[in-house]
C-alpha cells in the first residue's frame, strides 16, 4: 500500500494549490507497521511546518510591501536570512530590507526588515516552554535528549540553558521592587473587607546547594530558603531563592501570597526553623500573622542530643549518665505545652551537670557545647514557641513536615542528589524561579 499525503492550501478567491509532504509505503499489517512510526510523524511534522511557514512569511511580506502612512511600494535593499526555531524543525526564513517610504521625512533612506521584526526573539513561545520547563525538571542534558526523541527539532545544552535564563528573567522583572512592609490600610479598612475562606499556612525551610566559584573545587555550599503556602481553599504554590543573591525575597512571598488571594484580615501562620533570616522574611506581611517556630526542628534538636548522650554514656558505663536522658525528655515535655520558661532552666540544669564531668570526661564537652547552643537557640525564640500540644489537638498546624518533602522536590532531587552538579548563585536563583513554577510533583 502506498499512501501520498498532500496540503491543499487555498486564500480567498485564488486558486487552490496542492502540496504534497510525504509518501508512506506498508506492506501487511503488523504492530510496527500500524499507523505513523515516530521517525515518520517526524518528518511529516516537519515537512508540513515548512509549508505552513512559507505561505504565512510570503503573506506577511507581501502585506508589509507598501507604506502603511502612503500606500506606495516602498523600494527593496536587500535580502538576507533569519534563522528561527519552533517545536517543528529550526526554519531559514528569506528576510527582505525595505527603505523607509520617503513619506517619512525623519528618515528617508533608513531600512527595516518586515519579518525580522515580526519575529523578534527567534524562537517560537511554544519551544521556549518546553525546554524551560524540561529543563527545570530535568538536567540540561537529558532534556535535550527528550524533546529531540519525540520532536523533530535540534537542540542543545546551551540553547535550553539560556532559554530558561531568559524565562527566568522575565519572571523576576514581573516582580515589584522590594518595600520594608507589605501591610496595607488599617483596621478600618480591613474591618470593610469581606469574611475570608479561611486561614493560609506557610511553612518555610531552607537547603543547601553545592556551589561553583571557578574552577575552585572546594567553593562549599550556599544556603537555598523554600517555602510553601497552603490557603484553606485554593491551590498550595512554593517559591524559593538563594539567601545571598536575592534583592527582594519579601516581595517575591508578598506576591504569591497575593496571588492566592490572602486579604489583610485573613490569618496567617509562618512556620519556621527559627533563623534570623527566615524569621525577617515573615515580618510585615499580614497585620494578623503568627510566627511559630517549627515543632519538628525542636525535636529534632532533643534527638541529636539524646544520641549525643548515649555515645557518651557508650564511653563512660560506669558514670551515670544515663538520669541525664530522662531531663531531656523533660525539656521536650516543657516545650511541647509551651513552657519555655521551665524548659530553659531544665537546659540550664543539663549545662551544670555536665560542668561536673568535664574535667574526668573531656568527651562530655561535646554534648556541652551542643547544650549550649540548645538553650541559645530556645531562647532566642522563646516567644515563637506555642502550646504544640493544644494546637495539635485542635488540628492546627505545628511542624514543617510539608515544607521538607517541598525542599527534597524543589532543591535536592534536580540539584543535589544524583545530580553532581556545582552551581553558581544567579544559576541556582534562576531556576528556582521556573522549577517553583511547574508542576514538580
Amino acid at each position: 500500500m502506498k499512501l501520498t499525503l498532500q496540503v491543499v492550501m487555498q486564500q480567498d478567491d485564488k486558486p487552490p494549490q496542492v502540496q504534497e509532504i510525504a509518501c508512506l509505503e506498508r506492506d501487511m499489517l503488523s504492530p510496527e507497521t500500524l499507523g505513523l512510526s515516530l521517525q515518520e510523524a517526524k518528518t511529516v511534522l516537519a515537512q508540513l511546518q515548512e509549508t505552513l511557514v512559507r505561505e504565512q512569511v510570503a503573506t506577511a511580506v507581501s502585506a508589509q510591501q507598501t507604506c502603511p502612512h502612503c500606500g506606495a511600494t516602498q523600494r527593496r535593499k536587500g535580502q538576507h536570512q533569519i534563522v528561527v526555531r519552533s517545536l517543528f524543525g529550526k526554519l531559514t526564513l528569506d528576510s527582505p530590507r525595505l527603505y523607509t517610504c520617503a513619506c517619512q521625512s525623519e528618515a528617508p533612506q533608513r531600512s527595516h526588515s518586515p519579518l525580522a521584526e515580526l519575529l523578534p526573539e527567534r524562537t517560537t513561545p511554544e519551544l521556549q516552554y518546553l525546554q524551560a520547563k524540561w529543563a527545570a525538571l530535568l538536567p540540561y542534558g537529558v532534556t535535550v535528549d527528550v524533546l529531540q526523541e519525540v520532536l523533530p527539532l535540534e537542540a542543545n545544552h546551551t540553547t535550553v540553558y539560556r532559554q530558561l535564563h531568559q524565562v527566568a528573567e522575565r519572571l523576576e522583572g514581573e516582580l515589584g521592587d522590594e518595600q520594608p512592609f507589605f501591610v496595607e490600610g488599617c483596621q478600618r479598612d480591613w474591618n470593610t473587607l469581606p469574611r475570608p475562606d479561611g486561614p493560609f499556612t506557610v511553612g518555610i525551610d531552607g537547603g543547601y546547594v553545592h556551589a561553583r566559584d571557578g574552577d575552585n573545587r572546594k567553593a562549599g555550599w550556599f544556603e537555598v530558603i523554600v517555602g510553601k503556602s497552603i490557603p484553606t481553599d485554593s491551590e498550595d504554590k512554593s517559591f524559593g531563592f538563594v539567601t545571598d543573591y536575592d534583592t527582594k525575597p519579601k516581595r517575591r512571598l508578598a506576591e504569591l501570597l497575593k496571588a492566592q488571594g490572602l486579604q489583610m484580615n485573613q490569618a496567617i501562620t509562618f512556620l519556621s526553623d527559627g533563623g534570623d533570616n527566615v524569621r525577617d522574611l515573615q515580618f510585615y506581611l499580614s497585620p494578623i500573622a503568627e510566627h511559630l517556630l517549627d515543632w519538628f526542628h525542636v525535636t529534632m534538636r532533643i534527638t541529636v542530643l539524646r544520641q549525643q548522650l548515649k555515645e557518651l554514656v557508650a564511653r563512660a558505663p560506669n558514670e551515670d549518665l544515663s538520669k541525664l536522658d530522662a531531663r531531656f525528655e523533660s525539656i521536650k515535655w516543657y516545650v511541647w505545652h509551651g513552657n519555655a520558661f521551665r524548659a530553659l532552666q531544665e537546659i540550664q540544669g543539663v549545662q551544670w551537670e555536665l560542668e561536673g564531668y568535664e574535667e574526668e570526661l573531656p568527651a562530655s564537652s561535646k554534648l556541652a557545647k551542643s547544650v549550649r547552643e540548645f538553650y541559645g537557640y530556645i531562647e532566642a525564640n522563646e516567644r515563637f514557641i506555642p502550646n504544640y500540644g493544644e494546637r495539635y489537638r485542635y488540628g492546627e498546624a505545628i511542624a514543617t513536615g510539608f515544607v521538607e518533602s517541598t525542599v527534597n522536590q524543589v532543591i535536592s532531587k534536580r540539584m543535589v542528589k544524583k545530580q553532581q552538579m556545582r552551581w553558581t548563585k544567579k544559576g541556582a536563583h534562576l531556576l528556582l524561579q521556573v522549577r517553583t513554577h511547574v508542576e514538580v510533583w
